[in-house]
């Protein structure tokens, strides 16, 4: 398996702080991302190793293993397993209490072993899961309103997935088997997509519930009337009742964000009233205004 350096690859030191590795990733993610860089392979093999180093940079314990074990650190858990096994068996060969473990060569086998390496040893194979991806989609709120397909470039391969209404903010989903190829002809790594939904202008999603304002002009909320609002899934007419206050808020049931994966199963959308004065009264309107204040 070919060495990586994520550090490198991040353009960061090995000492860097987990915000200048969230930083770093950011930054080269937009700069490299598929959207931007439309057949451009090697633009997407760089996307895809940002990708990785950040998996496993932004994760301590994963972190340390890298650090330890470089390349293999996916099968550091394996390998100290091994090691504690031998160290066992070494102690019962030896009966004046003398310790065996691994040394150098023994270090090299066990890598060996896993990678197809050739030896004496090469016999005991074993396959191991290749390692996992990750990557972030950005999405729009009307993009996760509904259930609809992608295309991702994936280690310079198409894959197109199916992504389900209601998926949230920072939510991630895994895609068995669309990670690098197992060692020894183990089974493949997973991929993981991350969802960066951005913000809409108008409507504000907390939860499953939508939140709008909506502008009523002074004589519609003094003296009652109608108004016809956009929606996500369409248009709807709404009842204003003589007298409504500013910031009266209506609640229309299921006119909300889709649940994930929920069939027919909706969040509320919160109308709030905003009331509109008039900034400019003509001198009629003004005596008209100055009469009712006297009633």
């Amino acid at each position: 398996m070919e060495y990586i350096d994520y550090y490198k690859v991040l353009e960061i030191k090995k000492d860097a702080s987990t915000d200048d590795i969230k930083k770093a990733y950011r930054k080269l993610a937009r700069k490299y991302h598929p959207d931007l860089n439309p057949n451009n392979e090697e633009a997407n093999k760089k996307f895809q190793q940002i990708n990785e180093a950040n998996e496993v940079l932004s994760d301590p314990e994963k972190r340390k293993k890298y650090d330890r074990y470089g390349n293999d650190w996916q099968h550091a858990d394996q390998f100290n397993a091994q090691q504690q096994q031998r160290q066992s068996q070494g102690r019962s060969r030896n009966s004046g209490g003398g310790f065996s473990g691994f040394g150098g060569d023994d270090f090299s086998d066990f890598f060996s072993s896993m990678f197809g390496g050739g030896g004496a040893r090469s016999s005991s194979r074993s396959p191991f899961k290749g390692q996992d991806y990750s990557s972030e989609l950005n999405l729009n709120l009307l993009d996760a309103y509904t259930t609809h397909k992608q295309t991702l470039t994936v280690n310079g391969k198409q894959v197109r997935i199916t992504i389900p209404a209601g998926v949230e903010n920072g939510q991630k989903i895994k895609l068995s088997g669309y990670g690098a190829p197992g060692p020894n002809n183990g089974p493949a790594g997973d991929l993981y997509i991350s969802f960066n939904i951005s913000e809409h202008p108008k409507f504000k999603r907390k939860g499953n519930d939508i939140h709008i304002q909506e502008e009523v002009d002074l004589y519609t909320a003094i003296l009652g009337g109608e108004k016809i609002i956009e929606t996500l899934n369409g248009k709807v007419k709404l009842n204003i009742p003589a007298g409504t206050q500013p910031d009266t808020i209506l609640r229309l049931k299921g006119k909300g964000f889709p649940v994930y994966k929920k069939e027919n199963q909706f969040g509320d959308l919160y109308v709030k009233w905003q009331i509109k004065l008039p900034i400019k009264l003509n001198a009629k309107q003004k005596d008209l205004f100055e009469q009712l204040s006297k009633l």
